[in-house]
């Protein structure tokens, strides 16, 4: 099963401290759905501000993915995921003593480039520990605590609000922070064997292989779309929409986020276990994810059109799970690149991934601002339209140049 660990040792020693970072990461990723409306009051910011200072997360994250990767290699994922724990901890601390939206804004980015490597840690632990075949398992189960992170980030945040502010929860995320990095420092052990190391050019050299591959760039487009727009409107948007056109109180707006979290773990799980059954019957894992992302556009495009009141919660649970969609296709990439460059492939989605989740999340509010509010903290159902819609159609020209065919090396 693995070299030298019975299976308690497994659960304490490798899967729980990388659990706890993942669960941070999802955790900070997504809690500014609930906190918005006391960020915006206590700041006085417009839905533009809100956006930049909430995706200011996804921009460090994204451009710390292909050092990490290289980070990841030299160093070992252990002294990495503890070492940049501890700047979200510090990015935690800025973000709750801060009283001006530049702040904010770089408590929230070093949030980003702390838990950068919370997955990507995670998963180079888990190949350097387990057989191939368990790999699945692990990574569902990392995955799975992430979805927890997002589901902690709703009801159980917002009923935490009755007895802090937003300021009291990111401090208590910041100490939680220097706690996961020094329980990953203190009880992940090394790589049993490492690996002979590649020189800098010849990891580098990997990377512009990734990205010279047509193959990856027909891919790539549909699963990263997909899966920024899922990022940048369930970590944000979505609670402002069930406030402002839906016309929930916040309580009711944080039961069907947790409902979102719960149905995108849920996901995670499903869609893995979905993709590996069907290879089994000749369906590639980019074919997988492709399905499941035209269902996920048939989804957003009944948020677009705005389901009556008793649809609400069933649509947008449907939004979390096949908002999941786009992770099938790390697997589907990682097949057809050599075993070597697995690490730097998941990197270069990632970096992609997470840029475009911070243009589409900042860019939604500078539409949203657009149109005038409708009260004091509300804006129209039409500026979500708006947003909503050039997400929509985005996602919807990638997933046709997906099925455009293509010369040379088929999928």
């Amino acid at each position: 099963m693995t070299i030298g660990f019975n299976r308690r040792q497994i659960v304490l020693r490798i899967l729980l401290p990388f659990a706890a970072g993942y669960f941070l990461s999802y955790l900070f990723r997504t809690i500014n759905a609930v906190l918005s409306p006391d960020l915006v009051a206590a700041l006085d910011l417009a839905a533009d501000d809100l956006g930049l200072l909430t995706a200011a997360y996804f921009i460090s994250f994204g451009f710390a993915q292909l050092p990490l990767g290289l980070l990841l290699d030299r160093y070992g994922p252990r002294r990495v995921e503890a070492g940049l724990l501890c700047i979200a901890a510090l990015g935690a601390l800025i973000f709750a003593l801060g009283d001006s939206k530049l702040q904010l804004i770089t408590g929230r980015a070093l949030i980003g480039l702390g838990v950068s490597a919370c997955l990507m840690a995670a998963f180079k632990s888990f190949t350097q520990w387990f057989e191939p075949a368990r790999l699945p398992l692990f990574n569902g189960l990392i995955m799975a605590a992430g979805g927890l992170g997002a589901l902690v980030a709703t009801a159980p945040v917002q009923a935490a609000l009755r007895v802090t502010d937003w300021r009291g929860i990111f401090l208590f995320l910041a100490g939680f922070s220097l706690l996961v990095a020094f329980a990953i420092l203190k009880a992940v052990p090394d790589a049993p064997t490492q690996p002979a190391r590649e020189d800098l050019a010849t990891q580098l050299r990997g990377i512009v292989t990734i990205f010279t591959d047509p193959f990856f760039w027909k891919v790539a487009p549909s699963a990263v779309l997909a899966q920024s727009s899922f990022i940048s409107i369930q970590s944000l948007w979505s609670g402002p929409w069930l406030r402002d056109v839906a016309g929930l109180d916040r309580m009711q707006s944080a039961e069907i986020l947790l409902l979102i979290a719960g149905a995108m773990t849920l996901g995670f799980l499903g869609m893995g276990i979905l993709a590996e059954r069907l290879s089994r019957l000749g369906f590639g894992p980019t074919q997988v994810s492709a399905a499941g992302v035209f269902c996920f556009i048939l989804t957003q495009m009944v948020i677009f059109a705005q389901p009556p009141a008793g649809w609400i919660t069933v649509v947008w649970m449907l939004f979390g799970f096949f908002g999941t969609s786009g992770i099938v296709q790390y697997a589907g990439l990682s097949q057809h690149f050599a075993r070597h460059l697995a690490g730097r492939v998941n990197t270069a989605i990632n970096l992609l991934v997470f840029i475009i989740a911070f243009i589409l999340q900042w860019v939604s509010g500078v539409i949203i601002e657009l149109w005038p509010q409708t009260a004091a903290v509300q804006y129209s159902a039409q500026s979500y339209q708006a947003a909503f819609g050039l997400l929509l159609l985005m996602q919807m020209a990638a997933l046709i140049w997906y099925f455009v065919p293509m010369s040379g090396k088929q999928r």
